[in-house]
């Protein structure tokens, strides 16, 4: 039997209209629906030929490259073998992967693997491992902070956006330390927002937690990196509560900041559970948690696994993102490219007033909209119609942040120089089109 595609835009937007659940349809950004035919590298084309430069790296899954020839081959040669293989046996590509995503860890603790499906799975996962170690259920997540659709990682997530009726509670939230619009002002620094950790523990739990998860770099909340001193702040004012410090990495990890592997490292902390998805698979399915040996012991007690989390095939393409990583150079370049687009989309900012803040670091930006610089009002509608122009000069973002008033630019991390021209230009067109 041969399977036929239709590529017709309209065909293809009538079938996912059709077909597709309601919650599935809303999600697509454009007014108009987009139909992508191929991939490489950091390049995308629709139905129709046209070509793109990825910004969004397919929601940070792409890492290292659409259809990069290395995963590729190590994917297909190990699906050609054994596809898949329950977690009931043994089999040597999962295993490897464990011990090479060990190795990226600081040293010092033993580090142990966990594979899930998803990054959702991931943080459910490492918000059961916290409650069953400490024996204590409460929990704290920030303001803003995105970690996942499924129910136990709605619970974390503070945008009213991404939140359905009925998720399970124990969990406050934290003011996040946003340097740009926090309750605290502009550039307020880490130690007013620590000391509302200390408020929160005190005032919206036992006074004993089960830990905090903290993005390294909040994603859909609008690219906010966490001032220095906050994480380390964080992980000593949780810990002294008895918590553990989980760092959610699904966005930031990988070299996608260009200063370092791991989003946590910027300020010299050592988590008790890391977890990470997206960029881990470039593409291909697949999440982990990464704990401390003594913290994961405890989950031995009860039956726990997750069908697809070790894959062979999806932890095949992983070792081959691995290694890409390092040979490739990918996050050195996500440091120099990051760095260049970086000055030129500050050059934008002095250009067009509608551009509140530009900030990120690495392969992971943003440019935040506002009506008035002074009030920093969201300007969500001059978002969108930037977001609908940048597509016609064939480039793919993203709309982000709790007011939808950010362009969100996490592009696969070969980007090259070349490439910042086109997209600084192209920008300043979907500006000066308006």
């Amino acid at each position: 039997m041969t399977l036929t595609t239709d590529w017709s835009i309209d065909a293809t937007a009538k079938r996912r209209d059709t077909y597709y659940a309601a919650s599935q349809r809303k999600f697509v950004p454009f007014a108009e629906p987009m139909v992508f035919k191929r991939g490489s590298m950091q390049y995308l084309w629709d139905a129709e030929d046209r070509k793109y430069i990825d910004l969004l790296g397919m929601n940070v899954c792409i890492s290292v490259g659409h259809s990069h020839p290395k995963v590729v081959a190590a994917a297909m040669e190990q699906a050609q073998t054994l596809t898949h293989c329950t977690t009931m046996f043994y089999h040597p590509t999962p295993a490897h992967l464990a011990e090479e995503l060990a190795a990226t860890m600081p040293a010092g603790p033993e580090w142990v693997v966990h594979f899930t499906n998803s990054g959702s799975e991931a943080v459910d996962l490492a918000m059961t491992m916290a409650r069953t170690y400490t024996g204590n259920p409460d929990l704290l997540a920030l303001r803003t902070a995105y970690h996942g659709p499924t129910a136990a990682a709605q619970s974390a997530t503070g945008i009213s956006g991404w939140r359905h009726p009925g998720m399970p509670g124990n969990v406050a939230f934290v003011a996040e330390p946003n340097q740009y619009r926090g309750i605290f002002g502009e550039n307020a620094g880490a130690a007013p927002y620590l000391e509302e950790i200390e408020r929160t523990i005190a005032s919206a739990t036992t006074g004993q937690i089960a830990g905090m998860l903290i993005e390294s770099v909040q994603g859909y909340g609008g690219i906010i990196e966490m001032p220095k001193g906050y994480m380390s702040g964080a992980a000593e004012r949780v810990r002294a509560a008895g918590g553990l410090y989980i760092a959610d990495e699904v966005q930031s990890g990988f070299g996608r900041t260009g200063d370092h592997m791991w989003g946590f490292e910027a300020d010299g902390v050592i988590p008790d559970i890391v977890v990470m998805a997206k960029g881990i698979g470039n593409g291909f399915p697949l999440g982990a948690v990464v704990a401390r040996k003594e913290i994961a012991a405890p989950m031995a007690e009860k039956f726990m696994f997750h069908t697809y989390g070790a894959n062979p095939t999806s932890c095949a393409a992983g070792r081959a993102v691995l290694q890409v990583i390092r040979e490739d150079k990918v996050q050195e370049n996500a440091q120099v490219v990051g760095g260049a687009l970086l000055t030129r989309l500050n050059e934008l900012k002095d250009k067009y007033p509608v551009i509140g803040d530009v900030r990120g670091r690495g392969l992971m930006l943003a440019i935040e909209m506002v009506k008035d610089r002074k009030t920093k009002e969201p300007d969500r509608e001059t978002t969108s119609a930037v977001f609908e122009q940048c597509r016609t000069q064939g480039l793919i973002l993203s709309k982000s942040g709790p007011y939808q008033s950010c362009l969100r630019m996490v592009p696969p991390m070969c980007l090259s120089m070349d490439d910042v021209a086109q997209v600084a230009d192209g920008l300043d067109r979907a500006f000066s089109n308006l």
